[in-house]
């Protein structure tokens, strides 16, 4: 659905077959359609493309009421675009001093199965370098580890975990001429890859910090690996995060003849994460001198449909304290990160940002409301041990 003016996040979902994928976009998704959240929710999640919105729907209405599963999918790359919308129609005064009207959230589900077999030919080679290309703006991306899988592994974990990230590090070596011209390294590209235990519900003793020591203490040099890898793709490597950031998933409760929808773990965290975490890490990255300033133009205000950060750092302080396009646009960094919008928006945590969520919703700014409730559910995630994020 269009909107007059959108700040859009790419996210990145990467998973062997079988680890959940679809049933996590489809839980993510049908959630948002149920009476009570579209009647006490400051905003309305809509697909923009309406049968991929019908399908996804009718597969959480399969779980919720029949306790049938998603159709497994097999080299299905799909991406699924959804606009997150305040509620508030904006007045036209509200509206000319918003940097934007809605968050599009662009999902990418990239199959499996390209990470765990070798291509038929070129022709379905070409498809993969493609689909993968088509990803590369997401900041953020989920990388899966199967709970199920983790389960069948129990004491002998290492031999899931050095399998799958040994898989998928190959992968990326085998995409990696095809994706750098002439070697030369990207700026755009995932540069926050957040470990994601799915299916969670299997392993209730696990919380986030445990499933962080079992990450590094069964397969850390994998991991390590992986990092090495990744840091090859990508230009200003040290504004980079590979497995320092940690979420527990779980799309429902899944019990004899019956699927429990409402019972979900983490799955509410995926839109805070992919609106609002680049924002917190890229400011913290600029500050710390790690991210060039050319790149760090890219990251904050990229692409001429795209917003960027700095308008998200507008927004969740419902002001806008700096002219033009935050003068990014004119490549003044310096005068932006010692302006009180990003730091502000980036540092808005605790006390501060319950205080900034309460006035935002008495003022009936249900932008500011939506991005700073986005920012309390990463705090709850925290509290409840479901979420570790890096502190560096």
């Amino acid at each position: 659905m269009p909107t007059r003016r959108a700040v859009e996040q790419h996210i990145a979902v990467f998973g062997e077959s079988g680890s959940g994928k679809t049933v996590l976009a489809s839980s993510f998704f049908g959630a948002t359609q149920e009476p009570e959240f579209l009647r006490e929710s400051l905003f309305d999640v809509i697909a923009d493309d309406t049968g991929q919105g019908s399908r996804l729907h009718r597969n959480y209405l399969g779980m919720k009421d029949s306790a049938r599963l998603p159709d497994a999918t097999r080299f299905d790359s799909t991406s699924y675009a959804f606009t997150i919308r305040p509620k508030d129609p904006p007045n036209a005064r509200r509206a000319k001093n918003r940097p934007f009207d809605a968050v599009r959230l662009v999902w990418h589900d990239y199959p499996g199965e390209w990470f765990e077999q070798g291509v038929s030919g070129p022709v379905e080679q070409r498809r993969r370098v493609d689909t993968f290309r088509a990803l590369l703006g997401s900041d953020v991306a989920l990388f899966l580890v199967d709970g199920q899988r983790l389960l069948d592994n129990v004491g002998e974990e290492e031999r899931y975990l050095k399998s799958l990230f040994g898989n998928f590090r190959n992968g990326l070596l085998s995409l990696r001429d095809d994706l750098l011209d002439a070697g030369k390294p990207l700026v755009r590209f995932p540069r926050i890859w957040v470990m994601a235990l799915s299916k969670a519900d299997l392993l209730p003793d696990l919380d986030a910090y445990a499933f962080r020591d079992l990450l590094i203490g069964k397969a850390g040099e994998d991991i390590d690996e992986l990092r090495k890898v990744i840091e090859g793709f990508v230009e200003a490597r040290d504004a980079l995060s590979v497995g320092e950031d940690f979420v527990l998933l779980s799309s429902a409760r899944f019990e004899p003849d019956r699927i429990q929808v409402r019972d979900r773990v983490g799955v509410d965290l995926v839109l805070p994460l992919a609106a609002t975490l680049p924002l917190e890490r890229h400011v913290r990255w600029a500050g710390a001198k790690r991210i060039p300033g050319k790149v760090a133009e890219q990251l904050l205000d990229s692409g001429a449909g795209a917003l960027g950060v700095s308008a998200t750092a507008v927004a969740l302080l419902g002001k806008v304290p700096l002219p033009g396009p935050l003068r990014v646009a004119q490549g003044i960094l310096g005068a932006v990160f010692a302006g009180p919008a990003l730091e502000q928006a980036a540092d808005l945590a605790g006390a501060k940002l319950r205080e900034a969520n309460a006035t935002a919703r008495a003022k009936h700014d249900y932008l500011a409301a939506m991005l700073t409730g986005f920012r309390l559910d990463l705090e709850r995630g925290e509290q409840q041990r479901v979420l570790l994020r890096s502190r560096r």
